[in-house]
């Protein structure tokens, strides 16, 4: 089954779908013309491009990651919209030049909206790491971004 019958399922199927190494699934989770922002600001604007991203990623950066929710939050705007925040756990990402991966935990927004056909799709998504200790970030001279927590300054 790959059809979300209530919102909760559009995060539980995109992570099912994610460890399974299906972006083409990933991808019908959304409606044709649905945003997915990235982790850096990556945005994408349709499924066509969403699936593209995530096939791409699943094979190079993410091919022997596991991704798992941690708890789920849903707010119901209406009888068809609901906006649904999904703390996840990433895990075994791709190394790169000789730097291990390490866990990662970000929060996912879905806004979804029911279908005529009593299905839920994304109409938007953004991904955002969680950075423990940081409030903010900063852009240092040399253009780096840098997490920095300006509390106990």
């Amino acid at each position: 089954m790959n059809s979300a019958t209530t919102p909760e399922e559009v995060p539980k199927l995109f992570v099912e779908n994610w460890n399974k190494r299906r972006p083409d699934l990933m991808a019908e989770l959304f409606e044709e013309n649905a945003d997915f922002i990235n982790v850096v600001g990556l945005w994408w604007h349709n499924r066509k491009d969403i699936f593209k991203a995530h096939d791409y990623g699943l094979r190079v950066i993410f091919k022997d990651s596991f991704l798992e929710i941690i708890s789920l939050k849903t707010k119901t705007l209406s009888n068809e919209f609901a906006i649904i925040h999904a703390k996840m756990k990433l895990s075994g990402q791709s190394s790169i030049e000789n730097q291990k991966a390490n866990i990662r935990r970000t929060i996912f927004t879905f806004v979804v909206r029911k279908t005529t056909i009593d299905n839920w799709l994304a109409v938007s998504a953004q991904n955002t790491d969680i950075v423990g200790g940081a409030e903010t970030y900063i852009r240092t001279e040399n253009g780096e971004f840098k997490p920095v927590n300006y509390q106990g300054k």
